[in-house]
């Protein structure tokens, strides 16, 4: 599989917002990719205004998902993005969007928000309950996760349990002290005691770290951007998960139950 990683800083604008994730699109097509993976909140946001989030807020068959499900229905590519949706009780949900051939092919409520350092998600956002299907892009499985899922090891061990070859991580990583070390960390923690793909893309600009990065199932950084916008590439090969799982059987070997989490 020939993932693409596009990293860029989003604007107040969400029709600025719905050009830059369309131009990505455009150059991972031509590129030849399968998947493409964009940030967390790509829809719009605004530094200096906490409901932000709310009042951005589109349903998934507003103009800028079915500007983007028009730009996919000229393609093979599969892209994921993050965007707010308008929920209940007057709040807004961070939902991971997948598309592909003109069709929304699933979607996802992000389940821990991201309460802790100088950040309150919950005053706005609503918690997912449930963990879709993994997807299937060029004949490997993939799990999806968002943002501040990657602190909760148990989400990703389910997933890797389920099938998934690869962890996808759309994210917005806010700067602070010791973040980009938490990050690489986490990111790479991940990958290697699931023995999986790790592709984590994260927004960049004045708040958000970008440092988008592959991880291989053996804990190696295969590609990483820095923190500037980008748009790059890696090859993700079903040998390599072969050879990884076979020298680390980590999920042969583990002595606990798996956790219990509810998909459909």
């Amino acid at each position: 599989m020939k993932v693409a990683l596009g990293q860029f800083a989003v604007s107040r604008d969400w029709q600025e917002n719905r050009a830059t994730c369309s131009a990505l699109m455009q150059q991972a097509a031509a590129e030849h990719a399968d998947l493409l993976v964009l940030p967390e909140a790509v829809l719009a946001t605004d530094l200096n205004d906490p409901l932000w989030a709310l009042q951005s807020a589109q349903p998934l068959d507003g103009p800028f998902v079915t500007a983007l499900l028009a730009v996919s229905a000229e393609q093979t590519l599969t892209t994921l993005f993050c965007m707010h949706v308008p929920a209940e009780e007057g709040k807004a949900y961070n939902t991971l969007v997948a598309i592909a051939g003109g069709k929304i092919v699933a979607h996802y409520k992000k389940l821990h928000l991201y309460d802790a350092f100088t950040m309150r998600e919950s005053n706005t956002i609503m918690a997912g309950e449930t963990l879709p299907a993994l997807l299937t892009v060029a004949g490997m499985n993939v799990g999806l996760m968002t943002c501040y899922d990657i602190r909760f090891p148990e989400m990703a061990r389910w997933l890797a349990l389920q099938g998934a070859d690869v962890l996808v991580l759309p994210s917005a990583w806010v700067k602070g002290p010791l973040k980009e070390h938490h990050w690489e960390t986490l990111v790479t923690a991940r990958a290697l005691e699931n023995t999986c793909y790790m592709v984590a893309t994260g927004e960049c600009g004045m708040r958000n770290i970008g440092q988008s990065m592959v991880v291989d199932p053996l804990g190696t950084i295969i590609v990483r951007a820095a923190e500037a916008p980008a748009l790059i590439y890696a090859e993700l090969t079903a040998e390599r998960l072969a050879h990884a799982r076979e020298v680390l059987p980590v999920l042969k070997n583990r002595r606990f139950a798996a956790p219990v989490l509810s998909s459909h």
